[in-house]
């Protein structure tokens, strides 16, 4: 299973730190997925065969059962924007965060920027299949991805794909690679997205997966995927709705009878700077590792480093996220803070993302993973969206009971993060299940959530090109919550909280019925 993942995303391996694919680009051709499906449905058909209460098993079936969907849902042709899933856009984000140790290594990255020209006609080509078939982007995505492509061709003198110096001239190559080749063909696709992609672009009234040919059956397939769970997109839209009611309670209980107090109480609290930003995300972290001897048995050595998205990459990123550590040592963990329009952005949930996306949150679940040892590396790389998020959605809360957050106001930014979560899964759900337009989408995070108008805009965008993985963050919580609360009930004063932390981050990522089966033969 660890050679077809990282068979499927060459440059998520190399990302990883695991070598030997480092002069490779996904294969998206229909030809090259339909190899990889089927080696995939090879793999599940051995794994189903296998003993379903082994943890290895358990992830090698999710994993499989996840690119069958992956590929099944044909979102290469039709997704354009997103920062990190999208085919192209994903390049430019993705490629400028690697950093190559060893002259393989060197010589391979020289080896993938060639390969770009090619790669990209074969977007074209699955994108021209989609338009075809009736599976179409949204046309002000293929804007916003068009606009992403004239930023990087602008600026040639401070190219992020040559971010990395290269050795015995390898960076005349590279160079040349660059200026010849790979930003020609960037113009190239530009120009086919504005004259062949945006003129079949669907208006923003049918943005979901429900308006595309097979599209309600690959919305279910992903909604499984992300959330391990047999939940209904009709059940999570449902307990959205509910958790928004409730929540309503606590903003009450914090001083704000209403949405729009604390809305306007945020409004007010704004960034002086990008530098500011770095500074308190920095500071938050260091107070969160302080305190979490007495919350964790055992915390990762490695710390976590902060730094700001690339100025290019702001739009399309989001406003804040985690990269693991390179498993070669290449990389450290490193959280990631958005200073798009920084003036414009409130500062009252800093706290909670930084507990999100570092300490306790990522950081602590995936850089803890590369020192656990005899774990099996398929259970090091599994991305399963329930179990790595729902941790860190549950990190939020847990700095909490931990007194990380400096005051009530930042306080409020938990709650404010808490109610996106929640409204999640009624408006991933709404677009892709029930119809919903942008516009609605739209109007209900701001009528219930206390989100900026910039991130409502950009979270829509995300939730409409990656569809189903926003519902991994709620949905992981409530069930790493219940099972922290039966593992307590059934331990009685014995409870080691503790000892519960250490269970589920060092075993690592895993479906969320698997999980459960842990915690209760830890905790009978």
């Amino acid at each position: 299973m660890v050679e077809l993942v990282l068979d499927a995303d060459p440059l998520f391996a190399t990302l990883l730190g695991v070598g030997g694919r480092d002069d490779r680009l996904r294969d998206v051709t229909e030809a090259g997925e339909a190899e990889l499906r089927a080696r995939a449905v090879a793999i599940r058909e051995r794994a189903r065969a296998a003993d379903q209460d082994d943890l290895t098993v358990a992830v090698v079936l999710h994993q499989a059962d996840g690119l069958v969907d992956r590929i099944d849902a044909k979102l290469v042709e039709h997704t354009c924007s997103e920062s990190f899933l999208a085919p192209v856009t994903g390049l430019l984000g993705l490629l400028p965060l690697v950093r190559p140790t060893t002259d393989a290594a060197r010589r391979g990255s020289l080896t993938r920027l060639a390969a770009i020209p090619g790669f990209l006609v074969e977007v074209a080509d699955r994108n021209r299949a989609g338009i075809a078939a009736g599976r179409l982007p949204l046309a002000h995505l293929v804007r916003n991805a068009v606009a992403r492509i004239e930023r990087y061709l602008d600026d040639p003198d401070h190219d992020p794909l040559k971010v990395v110096p290269l050795d015995d001239g390898l960076d005349v190559e590279r160079d040349r690679l660059l200026a010849d080749e790979v930003r020609p063909a960037f113009a190239a696709y530009r120009d086919f997205l504005v004259a062949e992609v945006e003129p079949h672009g669907r208006p923003d009234d049918r943005p979901g997966l429900c308006a595309l040919p097979g599209g309600d059956v690959a919305y279910a397939n992903l909604v499984r995927m992300f959330t391990t769970t047999d939940r209904t997109p009709e059940e999570l839209h449902r307990i959205g709705l509910d958790l928004i009611a409730g929540l309503a309670e606590e903003y009450a209980a914090l001083g704000y009878p209403t949405l729009a107090a604390a809305r306007a109480r945020m409004s007010a609290l704004k960034w002086r700077d990008a530098e500011e930003m770095l500074a308190v995300a920095r500071a938050t972290i260091e107070r969160a590792e302080r305190a979490a001897p007495s919350w964790f048995g055992r915390v990762p050595a490695a710390k976590c480093v902060v730094e700001q998205v690339p100025e290019a990459d702001e739009l399309t990123a989001p406003k804040a996220y985690y990269l693991d550590p390179a498993m070669d040592g290449s990389r450290p963990g490193t959280y990631f803070v958005n200073a798009h329009r920084v003036l414009e952005q409130d500062r009252t949930a800093a706290e909670s993302i930084a507990f999100h996306e570092a300490v306790p949150g990522h950081h602590f679940q995936l850089a803890l993973l590369q020192e656990v040892e005899g774990l099996p590396l398929v259970r090091r790389m599994a991305a399963i969206e329930a179990h790595i998020e729902g941790w860190a959605l549950y990190a939020e809360r847990l700095a909490d009971e931990m007194g990380l957050y400096t005051d009530d106001v930042a306080r409020l930014g938990m709650l404010a993060a808490d109610s996106m979560r929640a409204a999640r899964l009624v408006v991933d759900t709404g677009l892709h299940a029930l119809g919903w337009t942008r516009d609605r989408v739209v109007a209900y995070l701001r009528e219930f959530t206390v989100m900026s108008e910039v991130d409502i805009q950009s979270e829509t965008d995300r939730y409409i090109e990656m569809p189903g993985q926003a519902l991994a963050y709620m949905v992981g919580r409530l069930e790493f919550e219940r099972l922290r609360a039966e593992a307590a009930q059934r331990a009685g004063e014995g409870f080691d909280l503790r000892a519960f932390h250490d269970l589920v981050l060092a075993n690592g990522p895993l479906p969320m019925d698997s999980l459960a089966r842990l915690v209760e033969r830890r905790f009978p």
